[in-house]
């Protein structure tokens, strides 16, 4: 069954707008959960712009479901992972001029080194993911270094629909569904876990959601965008049903 991973990220952006303490995002993970999260992921950056390591450190002793770290693969990253021993981690490219991640991880072109950082994750009993873009060099050298599972960028799908007004249908993004669709296959091919996320939100969710093989979706900003006006545990709930309903057809 798919499974929905709850990006937690932007709870922090608002509580570090202030530099103050609330909203926590700790308690935003808390209302995630009960809101049928499968997952809480969130995101370390090296200039800590939202969350930050005590979110991570009490994230570890209350998060309930699968708790996934997003992480650049340095050695400071490599480390606080290994310690803490997330259930999963999850390595993105990171700049610090982005505002937020902007393609999927070159693969193939650090193999040697993503190679060792895999390699330390796995022997501290962390479940790998790579965050790539739908492009079989890439599927191919995520499983070359070890990883378990690759997080296809949904950025492109969900860009083309925005630009092509806002139709599943227009052929752009029939084109980015459909190369979701082919590194997803490709994944499970080669006896990897199927993920997917970036720029997902309630209007472009459920083509990602019904291609075959996907078991996890990672989402955040729209989620958070939405608990605005409903809360976090409605919003989460909203975007589970719309998620298994596309994948039950």
């Amino acid at each position: 069954m798919i499974r929905l991973g709850v990006n937690i990220d932007h709870v922090a952006t608002l509580r570090q707008a202030r530099r103050t303490y609330e909203p926590d995002p700790v308690a935003a993970a808390l209302e995630a959960q009960l809101g049928g999260a499968d997952c809480i992921t969130v995101h370390l950056r090296e200039d800590r712009r939202h969350i930050v390591d005590r979110d991570v450190e009490l994230l570890r002793q209350t998060v309930t479901v699968k708790l996934n770290l997003e992480m650049a693969a340095t050695d400071e990253m490599v480390d606080i992972a290994c310690r803490l021993k997330p259930e999963m981690a999850t390595l993105v490219p990171e700049g610090r001029h982005e505002i937020t991640t902007e393609g999927g991880l070159d693969v193939a072109g650090q193999e040697a080194r993503l190679k060792e950082v895999v390699a330390r994750l796995k022997d501290a009993g962390v479940y790998v993911s790579l965050f790539i873009d739908a492009d079989l060099r890439q599927v191919e050298a995520t499983r070359r270094v070890g990883a378990q599972a690759g997080e296809i960028h949904t950025g492109p799908y969900a860009h083309a629909f925005h630009a092509h007004g806002r139709d599943i249908a227009s052929p752009n993004a029939q084109a980015e569904l459909a190369k979701v669709g082919a590194g997803g296959a490709a994944l499970v091919d080669l006896g990897l876990r199927f993920n997917a996320g970036h720029a997902l939100t309630y209007a472009n969710v459920q083509p990602i959601a019904a291609l075959p093989g996907l078991s996890e979706l990672h989402i955040g900003h729209s989620i958070v965008s939405r608990a605005v006006f409903v809360g976090l545990r409605e919003a989460v709930r909203e975007m589970k049903a719309l998620m298994r309903e596309a994948a039950a057809r």
